[in-house]
């Protein structure tokens, strides 16, 4: 009987490179509040935590992905689409399509993921052109279908309070962010699909040899990561009242950089979520310093792709070492 391989790696809670964001987070917020004393005060750190949610989201779904040696360029137009297709159903007036605009958004998500799972699967292209392709495709269907203007609709009253909300002075939307993340926390480590995920990534051959469907698990990671782009859709056209074009973008890199940050390998099989999220933190806590800081977006850019090539740079130097 062929015995699965399994890596070897600590648990991410005691890794190394999971703890680093979070490290990083308190000491940006510490370093900066010499000079923007309010960086300490709890209406600014429950506002980032809020903003943070948005982006987390995001980095669980990929980090699924990115832990089978994959990754999911389609995060941004899956992002979009979703939102369209929510506040088109809450703003149309129509009860039942607004009770239904939240469960369609995330089967838009979902059967998104699903055609990126089976085309890098089944048709063995890699994740990236074929991702890519998707996420191209998504940008044209929405262009032609809103005639490149922003698309019209309304956030409903259940998305705006997911974005906006509070309970007890905490975030609705960091509550869910910690929801979603625990549940697949939980499926990583408690079930069988999780522990085949991560074995995957780290040698799909012993997988597939000792008799796993790696196709669904692959496919079902894709889906995954699918509807959690397009929760994180229904949340930003709450928070902002509305879809508009191009929402998803900003997001792409500070995703990839949130679950590369976290520790999670590029190449698969090693990481976890609670890097990730300590990942998201430290991305919007930097991105709103350098916003008060007045730094411009191309530099934003420039320094998010230093931080990314400096974790793989370290990554690759702590697995020589």
């Amino acid at each position: 009987m062929t015995t699965l391989v399994k890596p070897s790696q600590l648990p991410a809670w005691v890794n190394i490179e999971s703890l680093l964001p979070y490290i990083g987070t308190i000491l940006l917020i510490v370093g900066a509040s010499f000079t923007f004393p309010q960086v300490l005060s709890i209406d600014y750190l429950s506002q980032q935590l809020q903003i943070a949610a948005f982006l987390g989201i995001l980095a669980a779904g990929a980090t699924l992905v990115i832990l089978l040696g994959h990754i999911d360029l389609s995060v941004p137009w899956t992002l979009n689409g979703a939102a369209i297709v929510a506040t088109a159903m809450a703003g149309s007036g129509n009860e039942i399509l607004i009770a239904c605009a939240i469960p369609a958004a995330l089967l838009f998500g979902a059967v998104v993921g699903a055609i990126n799972g089976l085309g890098v699967t089944i048709l063995r292209i890699p994740s990236m052109v074929w991702t890519l392709a998707m996420n191209s495709i998504l940008l044209g269907i929405s262009v032609l279908n809103t005639g490149g203007f922003n698309p019209k609709g309304e956030s409903s009253a259940t998305m705006s309070w997911l974005a906006s909300g509070t309970v007890a002075s905490i975030p609705v939307a960091f509550l869910v962010w910690m929801t979603i993340s625990t549940a697949l926390a939980l499926l990583m480590m408690r079930t069988g699909y999780g522990r085949y995920l991560r074995s995957i990534g780290f040698n799909e051959r012993a997988v597939y040899l000792s008799g796993v469907s790696t196709k669904t698990v692959v496919t079902g990671a894709f889906m995954i990561a699918g509807v959690c782009s397009a929760f994180a859709g229904v949340m930003l056209a709450g928070y902002a009242n509305q879809a508009y074009q191009s929402m998803g973008d900003p997001f792409l890199l500070p995703t990839i950089a949130a679950v590369v940050i976290g520790g999670t390998s590029i190449l698969g099989g090693r990481g976890g979520l609670f890097g990730s999220i300590g990942g998201a933190l430290f991305i919007t806590i930097l991105n709103s310093i350098l916003s008060v800081m007045q730094i411009s977006d191309a530099w934003r850019s420039i320094v998010f792709g230093v931080i990314i090539l400096a974790m793989l740079l370290f990554q690759t130097l702590r697995k020589r070492g």
